[in-house]
């Protein structure tokens, strides 16, 4: 597992539950530390939070987290725009933390599932849906969430639609992802428009 580091100033400090999720990790300044490899994990609570991201996707090896203490979309847009791999709320529970965490180490992407939503929609516009048969490595649920998933539905639509736990829905869904290779909700929708051509 990746070091995680929170990036502090005078004013910001990593919070409780930050530092209950991540208690192996450490407060750092940047950039007057340089980090090794890492999450790096910065608050829209620094006011030159955007420069900051920018200068840290420049110059350190990391996947950066944006946090906020109050998500917008348009604040979600700019940390992806600026290089964030994920964007998620600053006083959220350690476990989410830790699936933010997990999901950004092994590539994948984090955003909250309204920024999710609204990306599924537009994906679902750009591209053809996908009518053959998913690959048979895919049992036939696993097939049914995929499709559900990538039609746009969170994970409690899927579970309702489909009725399911929402747990059972996570746990296919992880097995599709192994199975498809992909990383992500949008890797996912990709792929599977893909397969129509």
């Amino acid at each position: 597992m990746s070091p995680h580091y929170f990036i502090t100033s005078t004013q910001v400090h990593a919070s409780a539950r930050w530092l209950e999720a991540f208690n192996d990790s450490g407060e750092i300044s940047f950039p007057n530390s340089t980090p090794s490899p890492g999450v790096l994990w910065l608050s829209t609570q620094h006011l030159n939070w955007q420069s900051m991201l920018q200068h840290i996707i420049q110059t350190a090896p990391s996947r950066v987290v944006v946090l906020s203490p109050a998500p917008n979309d348009t604040e979600g847009l700019l940390a992806l725009e600026g290089g964030a791999r994920g964007y998620a709320h600053q006083h959220a529970v350690p476990a989410l933390l830790r699936e933010v965490a997990l999901a950004v180490q092994y590539g994948g992407l984090w955003i909250g599932p309204d920024l999710m939503q609204r990306m599924m929609a537009v994906t679902r516009k750009a591209l053809p849906t996908a009518n053959t048969p998913l690959p048979a490595t895919l049992s036939a649920r696993e097939a049914q969430v995929a499709r559900t998933v990538a039609d746009g539905a969170s994970n409690r639509e899927t579970a309702e639609r489909l009725g399911i736990s929402e747990r059972t829905v996570k746990a296919h869904l992880s097995a599709v992802f192994e199975k498809l290779g992909v990383r992500d909700r949008l890797q996912l929708a990709i792929k599977m428009s893909a397969s129509a051509h």
